[in-house]
């Protein structure tokens, strides 16, 4: 295992959805001779591109990005495959000698690679999936939950009820091994000097962010791209279809809602999302060095980069 004197640099940018993170990063990168590889489940699917932000041709053309349209919609990328393609994308930056940056909001997955996360090891058990899955039918995803809140509070917590998906995994893995789901990632020493710049704004700005990036997806063209999306035989019911503005969309499509109705439903689910994401990076971390997103930030945040963790030490960066 490599030692705190001789791991190599790994740059983490977290913070809550629309806070800027692509922008900041891709300028991060451009002045640190960086790659990026992103940590945001919803970047992996291919055809899903405005209704996740994902980064446009022209931003990705600028530096070099990972992990981005890797899987169709209906190829779900699991946390430990991910953790894999991360890690091997990240070792290859390294041989490059440049510099990696982890950019993105989805907790677990950024635990995964940074901190050494690995999932239960308990084996799919289709029959109670199957019966699980009946339940959600017949009780709805809110009782799945409330069944995890009371086996495993902790679990449920960082859960958002609306993925059963993952409320289903996490009751499986509790039913098959009577442990907490929250109790059962096995965790190491990170293999990386990690460096973690978290990005926050105002809420009230947040919210105005969130707000107007609804507005711009559907000016261009977000119920097209769902419509796309199911008429090439993606059914509604997968999990990557159920993602915050896509399952909301489905059901403009289905005339259960009309576009109005649709961007409340989103922005009241983002307003949620991005609580949620507030519980996986905390301002009070000691570890996470936090800055306000505003003109003539990234220069600030270059210098602390190159300033601490002697990042001004590695080979790729002067």
């Amino acid at each position: 295992m490599k030692t705190s004197e001789n791991k190599l640099p790994l740059i983490l940018i977290v913070g809550p959805t629309a806070v800027g993170k692509t922008e900041l990063a891709i300028q991060l990168a451009e002045r640190l001779n960086g790659e990026i590889v992103s940590a945001d489940s919803r970047l992996f699917y291919r055809g899903m591109d405005i209704g996740t932000a994902k980064p446009t041709r022209a931003e990705q053309a600028r530096v070099p990005h990972h992990l981005i349209d890797i899987a169709d919609p209906d190829e779900i990328l699991s946390l430990a495959v991910f953790q894999q393609k991360a890690r091997e994308a990240i070792e290859a930056i390294h041989t490059r000698n440049k510099i990696p940056l982890l950019v993105g909001g989805t907790g677990q997955y950024v635990r995964a690679v940074t901190e050494g996360w690995s999932p239960p090891e308990v084996k799919p058990d289709e029959r109670l999936r199957d019966e699980l899955g009946r339940r959600k039918e017949e009780r709805g995803i809110y009782w799945l939950h409330a069944k995890l809140e009371a086996l495993d509070p902790a679990a449920a917590h960082k859960i958002d009820a609306r993925n059963f998906r993952r409320t289903i995994r996490a009751l499986e893995v509790i039913l098959t091994t009577g442990r907490k789901f929250s109790e059962q990632r096995g965790q190491s020493e990170s293999p990386y000097h990690l460096i973690t710049i978290g990005l926050t704004r105002p809420r009230a700005e947040l919210y105005e962010r969130v707000d107007q990036r609804i507005e711009a997806m559907f000016a261009n063209g977000f119920l097209d791209e769902v419509q796309g999306l199911l008429a090439r035989g993606y059914s509604p019911s997968l999990p990557t279809m159920s993602a915050i503005g896509y399952r909301e969309c489905i059901r403009v499509v289905n005339g259960e809602l009309n576009e109005e109705q649709a961007k409340a439903e989103i922005r009241r689910a983002t307003r949620i999302f991005v609580r949620r994401q507030a519980n996986w990076f905390k301002e009070s971390d000691p570890n996470i060095k936090w800055f306000n997103v505003e003109e003539g930030i990234v220069r600030e945040i270059e210098a602390y980069i190159r300033k601490s963790l002697r990042v001004k030490n590695h080979p790729s960066v002067g």
